[in-house]
């Protein structure tokens, strides 16, 4: 699982428009999904934090929160801008923050009330997707501009590869010499579309 510092160290221009949506109204502002305790899905609007160093998000007691802590699985979508129908999406895994230095860093900055009921998570990024789409193009007169990127930490071992392989994964690792998959075989280093 990488950091959001690790994923901006790989893709620096990815993360900076990710960053820029998910920050367009000044204060972050998302929509965080989360896996209920019987494997459903469950969306709250949430407001990230997002520094140089981490993804962040301080969350009060809530349904969301007990998600978090029983399965730090997660999703965050960006608030559509009214001017287009651009999207940024994160998934990876939340995990609470302990380090008293580091909540108190993130209390000041992120202007959290001192004594509120919450608890701060960090987000780690396994997979970052940005959608852009040209405002101007008529409802179905064009594609959009997709970008992907899946932590290549999450890659499988060379090990784990069967001895002979099959004839689409042969195809696959053609098409990306330098072994830079994310863990569902797609290419980390071109766009998605």
């Amino acid at each position: 699982m990488a950091s959001w510092s690790e994923f901006a160290a790989d893709e620096p221009r990815l993360a900076a428009e990710i960053r820029l949506l998910m920050q367009q109204y000044g204060p972050g502002f998302g929509y965080l999904a989360t896996v209920r305790a019987d494997g459903g899905p469950r969306v709250h609007p949430v407001s990230p934090l997002i520094t140089d160093d981490g993804l962040w998000c301080f969350v009060i007691d809530s349904p969301k929160r007990r998600d978090l802590e029983r399965d730090g699985r997660y999703a965050l979508h960006s608030f559509p801008p009214e001017e287009s129908d651009d999207e940024a999406y994160l998934a990876g895994r939340a995990v609470p923050v302990t380090d008293p230095a580091t909540v108190d860093r993130l209390t000041r900055v992120g202007r959290a009330a001192p004594q509120g009921d919450w608890r701060l998570f960090e987000f780690s990024v396994d997979v970052a997707m940005l959608t852009r789409r040209d405002p101007v193009t008529q409802i179905g007169a064009g594609r959009p501009e997709m970008r992907l990127w899946l932590d290549p930490g999450e890659v499988a071992p060379a090990s784990a590869t069967p001895a002979s392989p099959s004839p689409a994964a042969a195809r696959r690792d053609a098409l990306v010499p330098d072994g830079r998959r994310g863990r569902h075989g797609f290419d980390t280093r071109r766009p998605a579309a």
